[in-house]
């Protein structure tokens, strides 16, 4: 979400919040398609890559901003506009529930007995072999 703050030369200048809520972006996630596009701003562009002249002379590639929250997404999947519009709207829906659903939270794990003592073995031939690399002292 933008927020604007009084810049000290008196203009305001948006800031990014910290992050919407996940109950936000699931609101978000469920708003029809058209409402959706009228908070996003669109942009076409050439698309480029493989496909030769049907992708470089039309403007067939889209980037849509979504204004509130400042997510953008591209699409040049297809050679018609209309089509990576669409598609832009369903990249769109996909990130607000990816963002809206809880992480599962991670389980502490500690290691085992036995792998503590294999990494501890490991280490010490390792520096064996660092140690046998040394000049013999005394006889510098």
């Amino acid at each position: 979400m933008q927020r604007t703050t009084d810049a000290p030369h008196g203009g305001a200048r948006p800031t990014r919040s910290p992050a919407a809520t996940r109950a936000e972006f699931a609101r978000l996630a469920a708003l029809p398609l058209d409402e959706l596009e009228r908070q996003c701003r669109v942009e076409a562009f050439h698309a480029h890559g493989p496909g030769g002249q049907g992708v470089n002379t039309a403007d067939s590639a889209v980037r849509m901003r979504h204004v509130p929250t400042g997510i953008v997404v591209v699409c040049r999947e297809s050679r018609s506009q209309y089509r990576n519009r669409k598609l832009c709207l369903a990249k769109l829906r996909e990130e607000f529930a990816r963002r809206a659903k809880v992480p599962t939270p991670r389980t502490a794990t500690k290691p085992t007995k036995a792998s503590v003592r294999k990494r501890l073995e490991a280490k010490h031939a390792r520096s064996h072999v660092k140690e046998m690399r040394r000049p013999v002292r005394g006889e510098e």
